[in-house]
């Protein structure tokens, strides 16, 4: 535990597993100071919960930076463009930006496309059941979410095709080590691609307005006025980013926390009713968002220790996710479990916009999945490919057959 760094806690071979890792953390040192980096870090139920509610922890990183190293980051568009949307920004801003895409999300309009979900999830099943075998995340887990998202921001059918078939979201531009060189790039492309082609159909939207969340966006006002171009573009992004990639990694860790547990896989088979508890054992068993950062605004007390101004709290979801003092036999996964209060949607202001949205997409497209496929197999449960992120946790692949 002395030898404890960013780095180390944050390796590939912890991100392979890092539950092992945690349970060190809430064991040993529940409250990690990383004086080199600046950073507390939290793995107890109890802290992150306390934390993620603290009203003088928010965003504000650049209070460390001088004037120069500020400008040079925002020199960045794609570490620019994620400091413009709300999952960067305080009150009043976060609640002028909130305020406009929150109607996006109720729990009426996210409950209306429960049928249109299943629907996206046959057609995909249509498409390669003749197959017998290939790569679950390209054939069904990731282009689900990605189409549902489009329809909802208002993504012309045309233009899905390209997105369904693009790069999936990397949540490097928001772990805890930093970006190297080739991957900032990257990022920094992919973002100007991302705002040239939002901006154009912004721009359409407004001469032709349709019933989706970026004519929303385009027309809405609230008492702060107006989205900038940029804020509109940057948000729009997020909303597609976030709006697809955890819930491709909720299905698809949902799915090997399955297969590595047949008891559970075999009981969810014979009553595809559990389904809806299910999801919520597989949102706290394998957490797609992982962690969350949050800033000390000023001075405050986290944990039981003071915490000067500028300080990072890291907030480790899926350690608290697996905490004894909430859950028994918290490393089992068991699709029967009751009063699940997991804390992966993360909490306070911040807490996900798109929670209910994520759980119906996992509810239909694992009903739909393990209906039809009755006979499914995965290849490999024992060493899958992760990506090379440990925010977003989830599979890079998941060859099966069937």
């Amino acid at each position: 535990m002395a030898d404890l760094s960013l780095e180390s806690i944050f390796s590939p071979e912890i991100i392979a597993n890092p539950y092992p890792m945690y349970r060190q953390l809430r064991e040993g040192n529940p409250v990690l100071e990383l004086p080199d980096a600046n950073m507390v870090i939290l793995s107890r139920y109890s802290d992150v919960q306390a934390a993620l509610r603290n009203k003088k922890l928010g965003h504000g990183a650049d209070a460390r930076m001088s004037k120069e190293e500020f400008d040079e980051m925002m020199s960045n568009p794609a570490i620019a463009s994620l400091r413009r949307t709300m999952l960067l920004q305080n009150p009043p801003d976060h609640t002028r930006l909130r305020g406009l895409v929150v109607k996006a999300f109720d729990a009426r309009r996210v409950e209306a496309m429960r049928l249109r979900i299943r629907a996206i999830a046959n057609e995909l099943v249509d498409g390669f059941i003749e197959s017998g075998s290939g790569d679950l995340v390209r054939l069904f887990i990731h282009p689900l979410p990605v189409i549902v998202i489009c329809d909802l921001l208002g993504v012309p059918k045309a233009d899905q095709v390209e997105f369904v078939r693009g790069t999936r979201i990397s949540g490097r531009l928001i772990d805890p080590r930093p970006m190297t060189p080739e991957e900032l790039a990257d990022a920094n492309s992919s973002t100007e691609q991302s705002k040239a082609y939002f901006s154009n159909l912004c721009d359409l939207r407004r001469a032709d307005p349709q019933d989706d969340l970026i004519t929303g966006l385009v027309e809405s006002e609230t008492e702060h006025g107006k989205l900038t171009l940029d804020e509109l573009t940057s948000n729009i992004g997020l909303l597609f980013a976030a709006g697809h990639e955890t819930t491709v990694n909720l299905m698809g860790n949902a799915l090997l926390a399955l297969y590595r547990q047949r008891d559970q896989l075999d009981e969810l088979r014979g009553d595809l009713s559990l389904m809806t508890n299910a999801v919520e054992e597989f949102l706290r068993f394998d957490s797609s968002v992982q962690l969350s950062a949050r800033d000390a605004l000023e001075e405050t007390e986290v944990a039981g220790i003071k915490v000067p101004y500028g300080r990072t709290i890291l907030t480790l979801l899926a350690a608290a996710n697996r905490d004894p003092e909430v859950y028994e036999d918290p490393d089992r996964l068991d699709i029967r479990r009751e009063n699940i209060k997991l804390l992966s949607f993360g909490g306070g202001i911040h807490h996900c916009l798109g929670a209910q949205l994520a759980r119906i997409e996992a509810i239909e497209a694992l009903t739909v999945l393990l209906s039809r496929l009755t006979n499914l197999e995965l290849d490999d449960v024992e060493t899958p490919e992760w990506k090379q992120t440990i925010t977003l946790r989830g599979v890079k692949s998941l060859p099966v057959h069937w």
